[in-house]
């Protein structure tokens, strides 16, 4: 059975995405742990992060430091924080989450964000990627 991030790439399930290229897809978490919050994932069904291989894990971090950047660019934040759980959804995927100090990366702060503010959100931030 296939993962909701592989329903997600498939189309199956809406997301409200920031950037793809052949490999990976960004797009905004629907209970960030802060605005911006968003979920870097290898389009291949993989549970763990570290299983994935060499060469892949490599373009996978480089694509997670473009999205990182355009979020810094886009949500005032001190530093974008990086946490790999994996125990949510059995497929690979890095949390990138605007913060100002380290306990902002708190996952007992996740809530639902409004659909309108997701959508206007990632508008403006593939506009970044675009730039």
């Amino acid at each position: 059975m296939p993962t909701l991030f592989t329903r997600i790439v498939q189309g199956e399930i809406p997301c409200h995405k920031i950037a793809e290229d052949a490999e990976f897809l960004a797009f905004l978490d629907v209970r960030p742990v802060a605005r911006g919050h968003a979920l870097v994932i290898p389009k291949q069904e993989t549970d763990y992060l570290f299983d994935l291989e060499d060469a892949k894990l490599g373009r996978l971090m480089v694509f997670v430091k473009m999205i990182a950047g355009i979020l810094k660019q886009e949500i005032p934040c001190r530093k974008v924080g990086v946490m790999v759980a994996g125990l949510e959804v059995p497929h690979a995927h890095v949390h990138l989450i605007p913060i100002q100090k380290v306990t902002d990366l708190n996952f007992a702060n996740a809530a639902p964000a409004s659909a309108e503010d997701l959508a206007a959100l990632s508008v403006r931030l593939q506009q970044r990627v675009k730039a």
